[in-house]
């Protein structure tokens, strides 16, 4: 009997230094990415310096670089896709989690997931074939009519440029907001909804105060995870953005994000500073994507913990 107890702590103990050594070799693999981005942009840092992240220049040419609209370009794009996204990706949670009949939830929660199966490139196909031609002739002329004298409605319009990529973003980051949503809300204690019921809520009232006040931490995560997603597309924003190194205020004009520069050009360098730049634009977009998934785990976890507690008691 004691062999045989020994020989299961030496399994348990084996089994436990096998995913400690696991664990360690993506945090290594990590750390190793973020060295050889450092390492090999570093010609580009040292003849920059911090200046990069602020030039407008763009002209391989002259090996003149600046990051400044591919950061302009990534954060419009994004933020424009969260101004879309969020509000559905909220009104599908809700719906899903407190309102739609059980035998509706799954079939409706699989095609929303399935969404995220799609490739980025299907999404930049149906961009290039339907969205941008619906934009051109329909949407961008509509808005530059009676919004034109908004600075972001105004100037010519292609169909490609900014606000075909903050939509076709905005859809392909819908499935992760409202499946980290779903299952927050899902999250939340019974008891809450009872008592605010109990109170005379409306189902409206219920959701507001016991549902969406409880779980806005989770949500907040949702939110950062999707904007992470955003960020770091690539295919699909290449092939609708118009790939253009200006900035500009109007949604309607072509532009560039950090993925799509490093996708398109990285091939076409010929030397080692510009291939450098590349990579340093590489390493930006690296940090500030894995800032933000640091953040909304943090955020995901610290509501799942509340959430316990709530439930033990």
């Amino acid at each position: 009997m004691k062999i045989f107890t020994n020989k299961i702590k030496f399994v348990d103990i084996l089994f436990r230094k096998i995913c400690g050594l696991v664990s360690l070799t993506l945090i290594i693999l990590t750390i190793f990415l973020i060295y050889v981005m450092i390492k090999y942009s570093m010609p580009s840092i040292q003849k920059f310096g911090l200046n990069f992240l602020s030039d407008t220049n763009w002209d391989p040419v002259t090996e003149k670089f600046g990051a400044l609209p591919f950061i302009y370009g990534t954060i419009v794009s994004s933020l424009l896709a969260l101004i879309i996204a969020v509000p559905l990706s909220l009104g599908i949670a809700i719906y899903l989690s407190e309102i739609a009949p059980l035998w509706v939830r799954k079939p409706l929660s699989f095609l929303v997931e399935l969404l995220a199966a799609i490739p980025s490139v299907i999404y930049g196909m149906w961009g290039i074939f339907v969205l941008a031609p619906l934009l051109k002739n329909y949407v961008q002329p509509f808005l530059s009519k009676f919004f034109g004298f908004l600075p972001i409605f105004s100037g010519d319009y292609y169909g490609v440029g900014l606000m075909a990529s903050g939509i076709i973003l905005s859809i392909m980051i819908i499935p992760t907001i409202s499946s980290v949503s779903r299952d927050v809300f899902l999250s939340v204690p019974d008891s809450l909804r009872e008592a605010a019921m109990a109170l005379g809520a409306t189902q409206w009232e219920t959701i507001k105060i016991s549902v969406l006040k409880y779980a806005k931490t989770g949500v907040i995560g949702a939110i950062i995870l999707g904007l992470g997603r955003a960020l770091g597309e690539t295919m699909a924003v290449t092939m609708v953005i118009g790939n253009k190194p200006e900035i500009s205020a109007s949604l309607f004009a072509p532009s560039y994000t950090m993925a799509s520069v490093i996708a398109n050009e990285f091939t076409e360098a010929t030397s080692d500073l510009y291939i450098a730049t590349l990579i340093e634009i590489g390493l930006c977009l690296f940090v500030v994507t894995f800032l933000l998934n640091i953040i909304a785990r943090l955020l995901v976890l610290s509501i799942s913990s509340k959430l316990k507690g709530v439930t033990k008691e």
